[in-house]
């Protein structure tokens, strides 16, 4: 994936907050303190992840530290989260520009989250990663293990309910409804979480449970419980889920169409 020009990012998005105070000035102090007297993006993410946290947390100053730390040592966490951005503005009708999640989607804001605590646990600060996984699942009711590993480019969408185990891994360009589970099966420890690979589409309330791939560019219809391996651009439905068709998209995470029979 091409790396992303944050300074660009960044403009476009004060650009945007400036055009809101003009339009909504009751959201002025919101979008001053947020975007507008921060100095750069990772500024930015980091007071509003922080603000979104504290009301859980023992110390906003430490959160304060903690993203910024990861920011600054780990350049690709900023270009992760920026795709995901972009992911949500590109397949959300409902987003109209990269502000507005920034400002407001919780399953964006969770994945951000999460990704400084996936690189809190790649630096065996395995404790303060739990303590910020535990605040990522108060404030936004999603549960995703620091030591799954996602990819870029994702949408989270709505994201309520959405859990992601241990040994989860969720590759590029991945669009994820709400509810959506990527389990185990029992009480088997190693590698025993779904590998979910590029391009794929997971409906609202899907069960993807054990040590499965999802293949690429297959699609999960909504409520189907997967037990087993999906091959590539298929899609599935039903408890348990069976193929019902192929995906007429090469990458139907990006296309966000449910439609199963084709």
């Amino acid at each position: 994936m091409p790396a992303i020009d944050l300074n660009e990012l960044w403009k476009s998005i004060r650009h945007r907050a400036q055009s809101i105070i003009q339009q909504e000035p009751s959201l002025s102090l919101l979008l001053e303190s947020t975007v507008l007297h921060q100095s750069d993006f990772a500024a930015s993410l980091t007071h509003r992840l922080a603000r979104k946290l504290e009301n859980h947390a023992a110390s906003i100053d430490v959160l304060h530290q903690v993203f910024t730390t990861a920011f600054e040592n780990d350049p690709t966490i900023l270009q992760a989260v920026a795709a995901d951005m972009i992911a949500v503005k590109d397949r959300d009708p409902a987003c109209p520009d990269t502000l507005t999640p920034l400002l407001y989607f919780k399953g964006f804001q969770a994945l951000s989250c999460y990704r400084v605590a996936h690189y809190l646990w790649q630096n065996n600060r395995t404790q303060l990663a739990f303590y910020l996984q535990s605040l990522i699942a108060e404030t936004f009711a999603v549960d995703i293990h620091p030591a799954a590993k996602i990819g870029s480019g994702i949408l989270l969408d709505h994201a309520t309910g959405f859990v992601a185990g241990e040994t989860s891994v969720i590759q590029d360009d991945v669009s994820i409804l709400h509810a959506v589970t990527l389990g185990g099966t029992g009480k088997e420890r190693g590698d025993r979480h779904p590998k979910i690979q590029s391009g794929v589409l997971l409906g609202a309330g899907a069960k993807i449970l054990g040590n499965v791939t999802i293949g690429e560019g297959a699609k999960v219809g909504a409520g189907s419980v997967v037990l087993k391996d999906v091959p590539a651009h298929c899609s599935v439905a039903g408890v348990p889920a069976q193929i019902v068709g192929r995906a007429a998209e090469r990458s139907p995470a990006l296309k966000m169409c449910h439609r199963l029979d084709s």
